[in-house]
């Protein structure tokens, strides 16, 4: 039991009136109220100037978390930033009132930050002008050190001994001005981030994890902005139901369409027209707007301008000649998937299952997510390519070459060794 941990549980035990049996774990503390209280929010450059210079002068790591409002905005942008820094307590910034942070990014530069889920938050972060340089990922630091529940309430349980408030997390964060509750959340998800990094620092270096989460940590902080993802359309919900090209340019036209309209109205492409909607004129292709106002999704609530432009894209995706209309699938960048390996290459498919048998055993003696001990596309591409020459350095270089750490390659390359050897 941590420290941490410990003072949460004579707490409970002064609170309860005494011990509890040896088969029941205390009951965790709700955490209600931050330590100094509410921050108030951060919006106007003379009061962001009053935080870059605390934030400047504290000491220690600096818990970061980001609040969006997906589901509700168009894009992921950031419309709460919350912090905390020994020395300089907590803060609470609004991005849409302050919209350049980079001021405050220079200032915790070198300072190793604190994130859950780290690779949620950045993109955000990163638009306003806040890119750390180290940090520690709370979340992947659960995940490395076997931990069943790695969300922010469960880590924060299970580990300090603490309940957090999580009912506001999926809100409507771009709402102004954002009401007290939210705020008393918002300032708590940061509370105790850093007394959560110190309790699993110590457990992962109890395991003989630490060296490894850092080179995790440090992966994240050197990637470079993920590109723009090819071909988006295709990832509309349902999508499997569409079979026909023309069909397929049906939910490409509609859903360029709409990405246009929830750009323009800054709003989710969800709240504009459903991906459901969409497939639906994609099987049925209607002739006319009376057709397509007779689908799921269209009805007499849309207005007759709308349905006019939604015809106007299955118009288009008819309009186009068979040389301009989508492939079907999408190029494939590596092997193909795994359930036709048996057919076009039974080598590969025995030197894959030898792989991942390996893999599994592996990960379970070292109490792990698979994917956190390599990535299955890693494995996938070295089974089905593998190097000339089996050997552990050619392994170890093809590894490498596919994105994976030196402690990844390590523990795996061996395993990979054997499998491939194996069915040669």
């Amino acid at each position: 039991m941590t420290d941490a941990q410990e003072t949460a549980a004579e707490t409970a035990l002064r609170t309860t009136g005494g011990a509890p049996p040896d088969d029941v774990e205390p009951a965790p503390i709700p955490l209600l109220e931050p330590r100094e209280g509410i921050p108030p929010v951060v919006a106007d450059d003379a009061a962001l100037a009053e935080v870059i210079a605390a934030f400047a002068s504290g000491t220690g790591p600096v818990a970061v978390d980001a609040e969006r409002a997906s589901g509700y905005r168009y894009g992921q942008r950031a419309y709460l930033v919350q912090l905390r820094r020994e020395g300089a307590g907590s803060a609470l910034i609004d991005p849409v009132g302050c919209p350049d942070l980079s001021g405050l990014g220079e200032v915790l530069d070198g300072t190793e930050w604190i994130l859950h889920a780290a690779t949620q938050d950045l993109p955000c972060l990163r638009e306003i002008g806040m890119i750390p340089t180290r940090l520690f990922d709370t979340e992947l630091a659960g995940r490395l050190a076997g931990f069943p529940r790695v969300g922010l309430g469960a880590m924060v349980e299970s580990v300090l001994g603490y309940a957090l408030e999580k009912g506001h997390s999926a809100v409507d964060w771009s709402t102004r001005p954002l009401p007290e509750p939210w705020l008393r959340y918002a300032a708590l998800d940061v509370e105790l981030l850093v007394d959560l990094r110190d309790a699993l620092e110590k457990e992962l270096d109890r395991q003989g994890k630490l060296e490894w989460a850092h080179q995790e940590f440090d992966a994240i902080a050197s990637a470079p902005p993920a590109p723009p993802r090819k071909d988006p359309w295709r990832r509309t919900s349902g999508m499997h139901k569409v079979r026909r090209r023309r069909q397929m340019a049906v939910v490409r036209e509609l859903w360029n369409a709409r990405d246009a309209v929830a750009q323009r109205r800054d709003v989710s492409p969800g709240k504009v027209l459903s991906d459901a909607a969409i497939v639906e004129a994609s099987l049925a292709v209607p002739a006319d707007v009376q057709a397509l106002t007779a689908l799921p999704g269209f009805g007499h609530r849309m207005g007759r301008r709308q349905l006019e432009q939604w015809q106007a894209a299955v118009d288009r995706a008819k309009a186009l000649p068979d040389a301009d209309l989508p492939q079907p699938g999408q190029p494939l960048n590596g092997p193909p998937p795994p359930r036709s390996w048996a057919d076009k290459d039974p080598a590969a498919a025995a030197r894959l299952s030898a792989a991942r048998a390996a893999v599994s055993a592996l990960a379970e003696e070292l109490n792990m997510p698979q994917e956190n001990l390599i990535t299955p596309d890693t494995v996938r591409r070295v089974c089905w390519e593998p190097p000339a020459e089996i050997g552990e350095d050619a392994v170890a270089e093809a590894l490498a070459s596919y994105g994976a750490r030196r402690w990844q390659i390590e523990q795996v390359a061996p395993l990979l060794v054997e499998a491939l050897a194996a069915q040669a």
